[in-house]
């Protein structure tokens, strides 16, 4: 049994007999006296994909799920599914496009930091890292002169992700993008 106040992202509860993730987790603190911290929680269920919202006291009680989290490696994919290593025991898995849809686009060869969510010996879901390098191989010349807070321009990644980089970017160089947001984070 874990509190409310006590989640924190990427925890996995059970919610009606199903395991669900916590994605995000807004505090709301009212300033009237004797008013309640409440907890606005968005969880995705790992077996259907859908989320849920969910507004909580901080005392509110909720079951954890039994899963485990074992480090993967992306081996090969196409279009409509990547396969994956499991680290500790070498077997090896596949998970479907729809299965990752929100990780998907951050998804490339070599990356490191992959997390499988099992439950009951089955993959229900990958976990990515907060921040993830990616190559710039389409986008807009750079701009002579352009400074770093100037504006924007679009440009397409390695994963086919398009994202907002400073004007003065050019292809072939190589940033960092929030998982979270989907944005621009630094040059990597």
């Amino acid at each position: 049994m874990i509190r409310a106040s006590d989640l924190k992202k990427g925890d996995v509860i059970r919610i009606e007999d199903d395991p669900h993730v916590v994605e995000t987790i807004k505090v709301r603190s009212p300033s009237a006296r004797g008013a309640v911290t409440l907890y606005k929680i968005r969880f995705r269920n790992l077996k259907s994909k859908r989320k849920v919202d969910q507004a909580l006291r901080g005392d509110d009680i909720l079951a954890e799920a039994d899963f485990e989290r074992r480090p993967v490696q992306y081996l090969f994919g196409d279009a409509s599914s990547i396969t994956f290593m499991d680290l500790q025991d070498y077997s090896q898995f596949t998970l479907t496009k729809d299965e990752i849809e929100e990780e998907w686009p951050y998804l490339s060869e070599g990356i490191e930091g992959l997390v499988s969510i099992r439950s009951e010996g089955r993959v229900l879901g990958l976990e990515i890292p907060t921040f993830i390098n990616l190559e710039i191989v389409d986008t807009r010349p750079s701009v002579k002169g352009a400074s770093v807070t100037a504006r924007t321009k679009p440009a397409t990644l390695s994963t086919g992700l398009v994202v907002q980089v400073p004007e003065y970017m050019s292809t072939g160089e190589v940033i960092c993008v929030d998982t979270r947001t989907g944005e621009y984070a630094s040059k990597a």
